[in-house]
């Protein structure tokens, strides 16, 4: 619950010290790699969690042929 409250008081002053604290932990050259497979984690939870429509129709063509 207070985790919440202290979340609602961060302000731009403090984003902009946390993003500066993770180029010098990470460097400029090695956040477009993290993004890039955030990015890629993310999509694939996506397709993960998205129903599957076309597969069964696929197995029972198998299964006709």
């Amino acid at each position: 619950m207070n985790l919440f409250i202290i979340a609602g008081m961060i302000g731009p002053q403090e984003l902009i010290v946390v993003l500066v604290v993770v180029v010098l932990m990470f460097g400029g050259t090695k956040i477009p790699e993290l993004m890039k497979g955030l990015g890629k984690g993310i999509k694939e939870f996506k397709n993960a969690s998205k129903p599957e429509e076309d597969e069964p129709k696929k197995g029972s063509e198998k299964l006709e042929k």
